[in-house]
């Protein structure tokens, strides 16, 4: 069992850039293909990003692609998400999620999550 704690958030104006962080703690993160999905109030959960176990293989919702960098350091039991050029609408509370083998873009097919972080773009 991993236990995920993401920090990171905060307010940012629009056009502007925040690093969240996903830290892991319980079992090694290299164990674990990660995702980043997000809430916004009255909407939905949806997929951001998410990264294999090893890195390697990457994917982006097609709202963040180019602006966003999803990236991990196993050595440091970490997953990150790089927000460049910020827009109001990614406004939201952020999730980290861990599941065993592959990732995907399905939020149910995740194992664990962390309490989440909210992120507010101001315009």
């Amino acid at each position: 069992q991993v236990q995920l704690v993401e920090s990171g958030g905060g307010l940012v104006q629009a056009g502007g850039s925040l690093r969240l962080s996903c830290a892991a703690s319980g079992r090694t993160l290299s164990s674990y293909a990660m995702g980043w999905f997000r809430q916004a109030p009255g909407k939905e959960r949806e997929f951001v990003a998410r990264i294999s176990r090893l890195g390697a293989g990457t994917d982006y919702a097609d709202s963040v692609k180019g602006r966003f960098t999803i990236s991990r350091d196993n050595a440091k039991n970490t997953v990150y998400l790089q927000m460049n050029s910020l827009k109001p609408e990614d406004t939201a509370v952020y999730f980290c999620a861990a599941r065993g083998l592959v990732s995907t873009a399905r939020g149910g097919d995740y194992d664990y999550w962390g309490q989440g972080t909210q992120v507010t773009v101001s315009s």
